[in-house]
């Protein structure tokens, strides 16, 4: 046994099926990865706002209105929502991203999409091995 005490997770941390009430609740989706990641997979409904660009735009954002942001695996979003929790916003973020997300069984569009890096180097040569 460790003494060693596991980090608390952050309070807006959420579970893919946490993430999928907020979304049947209304909640705005946000996808915080690249153009290249979000047309490859994503949830359904949600709308691109790469991270490089969100602080731009935040603005767009209504701090009243229930926010869940989502990358490959959480750190992205987690980013932005802590940032966004921090200046008063009703914000989520959807712990261990899409990856988890699908692991979990929750649905993704197109259904036979599939998670790319983030670099986009290797996604070009990730979608030339998909499509040999």
């Amino acid at each position: 046994m460790s003494d060693v005490e596991e980090p608390e997770a952050a309070p807006y941390e959420r579970s893919s099926v946490e993430v999928a009430e907020l979304i049947a609740g209304g909640a705005r989706l946000i996808d915080v990865r690249t153009a290249h990641e979000h047309e490859a997979a994503r949830l359904a409904d949600s709308e691109r706002i790469g991270l490089e660009e969100l602080f731009e735009r935040r603005d767009e954002l209504d701090p009243d209105q229930t926010v869940v942001f989502y990358c490959r695996v959480g750190n992205r979003s987690g980013m932005a929502a802590q940032a966004f929790s921090d200046a008063g916003f009703d914000v989520h973020n959807l712990s261990g991203g899409i990856v988890q997300w699908i692991e979990d069984g929750q649905p993704i569009v197109p259904e036979d999409g599939y998670v790319a890096e983030p670099g986009e180097a290797a996604a070009i040569l990730e979608a030339r091995a998909r499509k040999a």
